[in-house]
């Protein structure tokens, strides 16, 4: 006991010893130096999930995937979309089961695993898509994962036709990025619909969801949403109308998960309308927009929702071809806290392109909410449906995948200052050149256009977007496949595909031992 204070007194000079001789090994003895300011660097890993394509027989699904060149980093890259596993009835999926093959149900699941672990779509380089097909009703949600230099703005497009049907149409969608909290506002209960959340787990472990529903008067009363067990590496698809006995339109779903993340996207479809994927809106802000209405919609709905505590009082304006106004009678919006607003601006872009902005009202709290539009093309029987989301700015790069020789619309708009903007149509999937030219977008207005072509396309080829100069400019990416007289269509925007990643820099600072 008496020689405790003496190792104490030891340890103290000992450690005051080596502080001075770091201190006085310090280039030119002064104190460290402050540390430099953070750098951006390529992302080395990326992940992206997939939804099941279709429960139809008669579904067509072309897959693609793309990395835009760039100045990627790591000597083994890879990106590659695998089959997810089927769940058992017991609600396991077969990665987390640990049985034999002593059974033909042990068999099966064996093989089962042996074919989810071949990639559907193996991307080989940067800057040129690959694409896949599937038919019918049983291909499977995929899950993915790019390293490397293969990882920097890695996107993949899903690319569904039904031709007749309960879910006929066009169902395009961005396979998204896994996370712990989605907002799907323009999602439906109603009998006339079948509206569908999707939710991917891409890890080993189960993961565990809950989903809120909110309609015009506030939270719908659920018979079942929370605790949704999504097994590992597996996809789950829960029919909206099941998780409550309210049959209403103009809802926003809540997804959250307690455990784990999940890749979350809605099919939505409804009777004589057709249907599509909604992808989540952007983070809840008090500013938000949704880039990209097609000049021809016959019909546009509004659907917004106010998360927080307290109301939202937002002004609405159309951005339009050559200036912003706000839509006849419908001006400003008022979304009680907790409850879903919805407005029909019907053709509201009179057959110019436009986009849709929503700001705090004069003299209105700036509270954060969440949007998306429900946009119609055609009439009777041949109507269909598409949603556009609110969505992030396209920042520094944005892509999309899966365009043709014919039928895409590239839509930009700059709600603010005037922007330039370089857009580059990289080489086919199956062969051509790529091509690339800036267009000027003037602050206030939407530039729909069709997009470059590669010379000699073959296959599809994906758009690149990168913001040169001004302000802020959001983008969407319209593909229309009419069929049979139907106005088949689906709209994708494009937020910054961080393809890059804040890193501090740090330096050794040894005055934290002089404490």
């Amino acid at each position: 006991m008496k020689s405790t204070p003496l190792s104490l007194i030891a340890g103290a000079v000992a450690l005051a010893a080596v502080t001075g001789v770091a201190a006085f090994n310090a280039p030119g003895g002064t104190a460290p130096a402050k540390a430099a300011s953070a750098t951006r660097l390529p992302v080395e890993r990326s992940s992206l999930l997939c939804p099941a394509p279709s429960d139809s027989e008669l579904a067509e699904t072309a897959y693609t995937s793309f990395t835009p060149a760039g100045k990627g980093t790591g000597e083994e890259s890879a990106a590659e979309l695998t089959r997810t596993l089927p769940v058992t009835d017991d609600g396991t999926g077969d990665a987390t089961t640990d049985k034999t093959d002593k059974t033909a149900d042990d068999k099966a699941a064996a093989a089962a695993k042996k074919k989810a672990e071949k990639p559907v779509l193996a991307l080989k380089e940067a800057g040129k898509p690959v694409t896949a097909e599937a038919d019918g009703a049983d291909a499977p949600a995929l899950v993915g994962t790019a390293t490397g230099a293969l990882a920097p703005g890695w996107s993949a497009q899903q690319t569904t036709s039904v031709s007749v049907g309960s879910t006929r149409g066009l169902l395009g969608v961005s396979c998204t990025a896994p996370d712990t909290e989605f907002w799907f506002p323009g999602v439906s209960t109603a009998a006339t619909s079948q509206d569908y959340i999707h939710l991917t787990n891409p890890d080993d472990s189960a993961a565990i969801a809950d989903i809120q529903l909110f309609g015009p008067d506030g939270d719908l009363k659920a018979d079942v949403g929370d605790g949704i067990a999504v097994p590992g590496h597996s996809g789950v698809a829960m029919l909206l109308s099941t998780l409550t006995g309210e049959a209403v339109d103009g809802v926003t779903a809540h997804v959250t998960t307690r455990s784990g993340r999940v890749g979350a996207v809605v099919r939505g479809a409804e009777e004589d309308s057709g249907s599509d994927w909604l992808t989540a809106s952007a983070d809840p802000s008090a500013t938000v927009v949704m880039p990209g209405i097609p000049a021809d919609a016959t019909s546009v709905q509004l659907i917004a929702f106010a998360p927080g505590d307290d109301d939202a009082d937002v002004k609405v304006q159309l951005v339009g071809k050559t200036a912003t106004f706000a839509p006849a009678g419908n001006d400003t919006l008022h979304i009680k806290s907790g409850m879903t607003a919805s407005v029909d601006l019907k053709n509201v872009t009179r057959k110019e392109p436009g986009s849709l902005r929503l700001t705090p009202a004069e003299g209105g709290r700036a509270t954060p909410i969440v949007a998306a539009l429900r946009v119609v093309r055609g009439t009777g029987s041949g109507q269909e449906i598409a949603y556009i989301p609110a969505t992030r700015p396209v920042g520094a790069r944005a892509s999309v995948a899966d365009n043709r020789s014919k039928g895409s619309t590239l839509s930009l708009v700059a709600p603010g200052a005037t922007a330039q903007v370089k857009v580059t149509a990289t080489a086919g999937s199956e062969g051509g050149e790529q091509a690339v030219k800036s267009y000027t977008v003037k602050g206030g207005t939407t530039l729909a256009f069709t997009p470059p072509v590669p010379s000699g396309l073959k296959g599809s080829y994906a758009l690149t977007v990168e913001t040169e100069s001004g302000g802020p400019v959001y983008a969407a990416r319209t593909l229309a496949l009419p069929e049979d007289g139907v106005q088949m269509f689906t709209v994708q925007t494009l937020p910054d595909d961080r393809g890059t990643v804040e890193v501090p820099a740090a330096v050794q600072d040894l005055t934290v031992l002089d404490d």
